[in-house]
């Protein structure tokens, strides 16, 4: 930290640039547009996955804009021992989605067990942030590639059930007996259609588009389809007076959370993966800017993760991570003040303070969300396959095992979702998951396979990974 103030290069100075208030706020507005769609998918994933009403999934949609935002200032301010000071912009992980709804969805356990979970993993990752460094050598990019590929296309059957306006079908109570009942709208070709020129509407965009307009091609795409839907009346606002224009996010809103073994183990593992993310993230951002990365540097912004976790349990919402699109808008902007992620999290809290705001997105019609969905999570399963591409598959004759067989055991509960079921019910949360199940496979064959990696082999790699994930 010393010899990282003491003489700083014109890049690194740049990063404590303040700059004028106006292009400040513009620049962290278009921050904050890069990001606004994947923020928002993650409740409202988790909120139709559990069921959860039109007002509650707008309440978690406020929430994740307000834990974003405070998070987001954390760690471009700083905050003690808290925050890298760099222009970082922090949202919710799509690592967690399919661990969150295998914990919620179980009768005994639902968003309190969620929340419960999500401040141990916080705590977890706060207490682990300065051993990062070795910890790194678990998680290669043969294993990071892996895992991200696995989180892709996992969430891809929830952007397909989207396209066809919802499930496929639905548990009812029949005499006392839950029995599967068929959505006889899903899959309606008017709702498929709305999806896919939503799909076509971004990629024309991401082709034609330049600039901030291409940054932004997916939160586009929607803000058409909505407005499709609402000329052929298939989108509702049922709600939206009842909902004030200013209110707070409270905590603990969905009662006090509850903490479960397997719950909280499964959260954990999300955890590490999101702390591998965001130092491979970090070690990126610090070649862009100029300002090398200490380990004291890297350990402070890890802990910013694990913080933000922790306040994402306590306001209702998930745990956190910096997001790779805002990394690779500093590259493509050119700016690297940390002032300009500042004001994009005052803009986002200021967004978390509207809920009829959150009411519209809520609104939103699924299958509008679906043509943008698979764009969203394909992204994030083409990332995974790209930094696998980065792997020498001749000289790691074994790698092809290791991706074959997690992705294989990953993939087991969105395929077979009923296979364990006769297993304990606190087994659930850790078996019902495919990125936890992908995920520990692929750690353990790994190191069966090619034992561990050196701390800074592991660092190269890692700061390789994140350049080529933007």
């Amino acid at each position: 930290m010393r010899a990282e103030h003491s003489s700083p290069t014109p890049a690194a100075a740049a990063v404590d640039q303040k700059l004028p208030l106006p292009r400040c706020a513009a620049l962290g507005l278009q921050h904050v547009l890069v990001m606004y769609a994947g923020t928002v998918a993650v409740p409202l994933i988790v909120g139709g996955a559990l069921g959860l009403s039109k007002a509650d999934i707008a309440f978690l949609i406020n929430a994740d804009l307000l834990a974003a935002g405070i998070a987001t200032l954390i760690q471009a301010l700083g905050l003690w021992r808290f925050g890298i000071r760099m222009p970082v912009m922090m949202g919710v992980t799509f690592a967690a989605v399919g661990p969150m709804i295998a914990i919620g969805v179980d009768p005994s356990l639902g968003l309190p067990a969620i929340y419960g979970a999500t401040i141990v993993a916080g705590i977890f990752g706060m207490l682990i942030a300065p051993l990062m460094g070795r910890l790194l050598g678990v998680f290669p990019p043969l294993v990071t590639g892996t895992v991200i590929t696995l989180i892709g296309v996992s969430l891809m059957g929830v952007a397909i059930n989207w396209a066809g306006g919802g499930q496929p079908s639905s548990m009812q109570m029949v005499e006392g007996v839950q029995h599967a009942v068929f959505n006889p709208d899903y899959g309606d070709p008017a709702k498929l259609a709305i999806a896919a020129m939503v799909l076509a509407v971004v990629i024309a965009i991401s082709r034609y588009g330049r600039g901030l307009i291409a940054n932004i091609a997916v939160l586009l795409g929607i803000v058409v389809g909505v407005v499709v839907s609402l000329l052929l009346g298939r989108m509702s606002f049922d709600g939206l007076n009842d909902a004030p224009w200013l209110a707070l996010t409270t905590p603990f809103h969905f009662g006090l959370p509850t903490f479960h073994f397997s719950a909280v183990i499964s959260m954990c593992i999300v955890m590490m993966i999101t702390l591998v993310e965001s130092t491979g993230m970090f070690l990126a951002l610090g070649a862009i800017t100029g300002r090398p990365m200490t380990p004291d540097l890297l350990t402070r912004g890890l802990r910013a993760d694990g913080l933000g976790t922790v306040i994402g349990g306590v306001f209702n919402t998930f745990p956190y991570t910096s997001f790779s699109q805002n990394v690779g808008l500093v590259t493509v902007t050119g700016v690297r003040s940390r002032y300009v992620a500042v004001a994009g999290g005052l803009i986002l809290i200021a967004l978390a303070l509207v809920p009829k705001l959150a009411h519209v997105v809520a609104s939103v019609p699924s299958f509008v969300l679906g043509g943008a969905g698979i764009v969203m999570f394909g992204m994030v399963a083409a990332t995974g396959v790209r930094i696998l591409g980065s792997i020498d598959f001749g000289a790691n004759r074994h790698a092809l095992y290791v991706i074959a067989i997690s992705i294989g055991l990953g993939l087991i509960p969105t395929l077979s979702p009923t296979l364990f079921q006769h297993l304990p019910a606190w087994t659930h949360p850790i078996t019902h998951s495919g990125i936890v199940l992908g995920t520990v496979a692929a750690v353990l064959l790994n190191l069966f396979y090619n034992g561990m990696m050196s701390r800074e082999r592991s660092m190269q790699l890692a700061a390789g990974t994140a350049h080529s994930a933007e």
